[in-house]
């Protein structure tokens, strides 16, 4: 199998974690600019705001996809691996 692989290509799941990542922290940075305004006391921002804040919990979702996808490959390798 590991002559098949490529020794520059990422693990299974892999770019799905760091897409995952990325999503999140946008998410986070939505978040902490819409709660900003709340706190400061200032005009809050539209209501479009709040759902770009929900960017958070959909990285996290891509990013659990991207483990769960590693963990499956794993198995796959350790399966191949006593067969």
């Amino acid at each position: 199998m590991r002559d098949k692989t490529q020794a520059n290509s990422a693990p299974a799941g892999d770019r799905l974690i760091r897409a995952g990542a990325i999503v999140f922290f946008v998410g986070a940075v939505a978040t902490l600019v819409t709660v900003a305004p709340l706190l400061l006391g200032t005009k809050p921002f539209p209501t479009y705001m709040f759902g770009l804040s929900m960017l958070m919990a959909v990285g996290f979702l891509i990013a659990g996809a991207g483990v769960l996808q590693s963990i499956a490959e794993g198995r796959r390798r350790a399966r191949q691996a006593r067969s």
